[in-house]
């Protein structure tokens, strides 16, 4: 090893726009690199602690929204690369690391001396004449001390220290499970006769994941990409049941068993809002989100839940006759549904994934997700082959306004992998901020888990991947389009219940025919669309509305019973999930089955007691949508309005007037049930 190499991430990177140097980072780099930035960085708190001048915005505020940029690069890599290309070093890293940017972070906002001179600008509020921005960044400065104990007594400061330094090891080591145990699980078939009901799409998907690991036949995963199309087409019902309770019983039980871990998470979290005052988690969680109160969020669910539940039984005895009329006899179950809806759905509407994935070539849904941007916001993407990737799979893309000026650089990573988390993200490897009087734009990443192109055919994308890459590029487009000079306060650093609008807003585009004839070509013919395709996707948008709408509403509730409480519930996970879920059931309960155990979203992401988000941004996406279409689809003069009143202002305002700033009023709630179908009357 060269002793006097420079560690790539501890210097400023010489490529253009600051972009990582993924080429020269090795996994050595790391650690050494953490505790340097977290060293540099302490000097930096200290250099405003003893500084001599009286406290002011500019030595305390600003200078503390400067400090630890080395940390915030490394971690920015490290821990996107923990989520998209890791491997067993990389997590053992996490797990040291993870402690230390804990202790580092309680350190700041437990440094007495340092909040003395917050308080002191704190006090000077109503003085200091501060611009919107600046006064956001103080009033946010103040609370984020507060709201991790800086106000406590020291023996309730140290022991809120130490609470979070656990939470970070218990919450970095449920996501590991839930990796490990996705990554465990292979269907591996060596007959033909097991593949009955599969189109050649995922036969092919499947023989291509068997020859990837030197294996005869085919192998189905539990990457979303492989295990739905297996239980949405697959005629093996026996089969079907295994992959199912494969996936929905991931981490209960078994080496990466999360049971106790979702405990400890619970009370962990419970106790750490009860030492700043509040009764529970969800009490200090969304007292900085648009709905303040739990009370408001549980009102919200059950006012969607109320019409949609019934909706959703509706749907469901609709599927069970539908199934009873082709021969089917037994009962249905959770297994069953995917396989017999997607029949009657191909039969009411003559629409399959078969159908469709031929007209969906990612790289032609990829260029129109490009001109899309383009005709609303005048955004151009130029491939950027000579800048370094992290894997071979990751494309660049320079994104520049129509006056030319340089806007982010965009990171494309569509397909899965062992060392990929499954889903899909958007993330920022860094932030649009100042630096010594210098702008420096976003680096924006969009992580999908696509379908892999084959020997025969490219990647060709379900609907549901349309909207999916939709919905990301709209997280890209808020990080893309950010302006401000803080980076805490700039593109999706917002409060959770408002960050999904962006996203969500984009899907809608996908519905549009304007918008898919631009497009949706098949891939061998160059045949543009048939016409009555498109008609047929229109037709089927609200196809199980009612069923979707209650597994969503599901999922925020199950998370408000784990984070509503005072104490980690008594008694068995499964159980506790079960009995909170009966309620809405629309399908039976399978006995040692749970989701909660492998919910990523809320024990390991950052949606604790916010899954809930979902549905209110869709009310909001529902809401701002209707204008679009009010205006035009492609209008410039409608997009240049949402861009400048609420895309590029980040957090910079409140999300409330924000949204007010836009639409000229308050969200109209019954949005969301008129779009789905499922408003009375």
């Amino acid at each position: 090893m060269n002793e006097n190499r420079i560690n790539p991430l501890l210097a400023e990177s010489p490529l253009p726009y600051g972009a990582p140097v993924f080429d020269r980072i090795e996994e050595s780099d790391y650690l050494p690199a953490f505790r340097e930035a977290i060293d540099r960085a302490k000097r930096e708190i200290q250099a405003i602690v003893d500084n001599p001048a009286a406290p002011d915005f500019a030595n305390t505020i600003e200078a503390l929204e400067a400090s630890g940029r080395d940390l915030d690069r490394v971690s920015g890599l490290f821990f996107n690369l923990t989520e998209a290309c890791t491997d067993d070093t990389m997590d053992r890293i996490a797990e040291e690391v993870s402690p230390l940017l804990t202790q580092h972070g309680m350190s700041i906002l437990l440094n007495e001396p340092l909040f003395a001179r917050v308080k002191a600008v704190w006090e000077q509020r109503a003085a200091l004449q501060l611009d919107t921005e600046a006064d956001k960044l103080l009033e946010d400065t103040w609370k984020s001390f507060a709201r991790h104990g800086a106000n406590l007594p020291p023996a309730e400061k140290k022991h809120f220290a130490q609470l979070s330094e656990e939470l970070s090891l218990a919450t970095l080591k449920f996501g590991q499970n839930v990796l490990a145990a996705t990554n465990a699980y292979t269907l591996h078939l060596t007959d033909e006769a097991d593949l009955a009901g599969l189109p050649d799409f995922v036969r092919d998907m499947a023989a291509s994941e068997a020859k990837s690991r030197g294996l005869e036949g085919w192998v189905f995963t539990l990457n979303q990409p492989s295990y739905g199309p297996f239980l949405k087409f697959s005629a093996c019902r026996p089969l079907r049941e295994q992959i199912w309770r494969a996936y929905n019983g991931k981490c209960v039980g078994g080496e990466n068993d999360n049971k106790a871990l979702i405990r400890r998470i619970v009370a962990l979290r419970a106790e750490k809002a009860q030492l700043l005052g509040h009764p529970t988690y969800a009490d200090y969680a969304l007292e900085e989100r648009m709905a303040k109160k739990p009370q408001t969020v549980q009102r919200f669910l059950d006012r969607l839940m109320a019409p949609s539940l019934p909706a959703a039984q509706r749907e469901v005895a609709e599927i069970a006759a539908y199934a009873r009329s082709q021969g089917f006899a037994e009962a249905l179950m959770p297994w069953d549904f995917s396989y017999w809806s997607e029949k009657y759905r191909k039969e009411r509407f003559d629409l399959d994934d078969a159908l469709l994935k031929p007209y969906f070539q990612l790289e032609a849904v990829q260029a129109a997700v490009f001109d899309l941007a383009g005709r609303l916001y005048g955004l151009r993407f130029t491939p950027r082959t000579d800048l370094p990737v992290y894997h071979p799979d990751v494309r660049v893309f320079e994104v520049n306004a129509e006056n030319g000026r340089m806007m982010a650089l965009l990171y494309m990573d569509y397909f899965p992998r062992e060392s990929k988390r499954g889903g899909a993200w958007m993330t920022t490897f860094r932030e649009l901020g100042t630096f010594r009087g210098q702008e420096e734009r976003p680096l924006v990443s969009v992580v999908t888990n696509f379908t892999k192109p084959t020997a025969t055919t490219p990647s060709l994308l379900t609907f549901y991947e349309v909207t999916t890459l939709l919905h990301e590029f709209g997280h890209a487009l808020h990080g893309m389009l950010a302006e401000g000079r803080y980076k805490t306060l700039t593109g999706t650093s917002v409060v959770r219940d408002f960050v999904e609008l962006p996203s969500q807003l984009m899907e809608n585009w996908a519905f549009e025919p304007e918008f898919l004839n631009t497009f949706a070509r098949h891939w061998q013919s160059g045949e543009v669309i048939p016409q009555e395709y498109v008609d047929r996707i229109v037709a089927a948008r609200n196809f199980l509305a009612g069923y979707g709408q209650v597994r969503q509403l599901q999922f925020g509730l199950l998370d408000m019973a784990w984070h509503n409480r005072a104490e980690a519930p008594d008694g068995d996970v499964v159980a506790f999930e079960q009995e909170t879920l009966r309620p809405t059931a629309v399908l039976p309960l399978i006995e040692g089955i749970a989701i909660s155990p492998s919910f990523n979203h809320i024990f390991s992401g950052g949606y604790a007691a916010g899954y809930y988000s979902y549905k209110w941004a869709e009310v909001l996406e529902a809401d701002a949508f209707a204008w679009f279409k009010e205006k035009g689809i492609f209008s410039r003069e409608a997009a240049e309005h949402f861009r400048r009143t609420l895309l590029s202002r980040g957090g910079s305002v409140d999300a409330d007037i924000l949204y007010r700033d836009f639409r000229g009023r308050d969200p109209e709630p019954d949005a969301l049930l008129e779009k789905l179908g499922l408003k009375a009357g």
